[in-house]
């Protein structure tokens, strides 16, 4: 591996160190009836206190989004959910202008109506609370990039690509 630190992965040769790279994310809104299930987030963690998709986390190495958000429904909530039922929302690219390489994220949204077993919390140091909302009425805060799709959602009109933050 030419020009890669000793520690890098095997799938970082690091040929790309001079280009900006994005932090993707997978977010999974389970749905049914005008309703969508959101989870609370545990008050130490990043936007602690505010509502936010029931399962979401970061896309490992070799992942794709989609296996990522069904993994993510698996972890966190308990459910299986199968890759067919998975529909995509929008991708959201959001960050902060000069701001730190770790606030430079892509966001795949997704949205489910099927799946197997009884969502429930699996990770209590994440989450404290787990709730279906009507897309009507929904709690506050919610985490403001996940709001304005939720918002989308809830007028019918989702676009597929977006921006936040710029």
């Amino acid at each position: 591996m030419t020009g890669a630190p000793a520690s890098s992965a095997a799938w970082d040769d690091g040929s790309a160190d001079d280009r900006f790279r994005v932090v993707p994310a997978a977010y999974l809104f389970l749905r049914r009836e005008g309703q969508v299930l959101l989870q609370l987030r545990a008050p130490e963690l990043f936007m602690g206190g505010h509502w936010a998709a029931g399962a979401a986390g970061h896309v490992e190495a070799g992942e794709s989004a989609l296996a990522a958000v069904v993994r993510e429904a698996a972890e966190e909530l308990g459910v299986v959910v199968d890759p067919a039922d998975v529909v995509p929302l929008t991708v959201q690219h959001r960050g902060i202008p000069g701001g730190p390489a770790l606030e430079q994220r892509v966001d795949f949204f997704f949205a489910a109506t099927r799946w197997e077993g009884t969502p429930e919390l699996q990770e209590a140091d994440k989450a404290t609370d787990l709730r279906w909302f009507p897309l009507v009425r929904l709690p506050h805060p919610v985490v403001p990039h996940e709001l304005v799709v939720l918002r989308d959602l809830h007028d019918g009109a989702v676009a597929p690509i977006r921006t936040f933050g710029f």
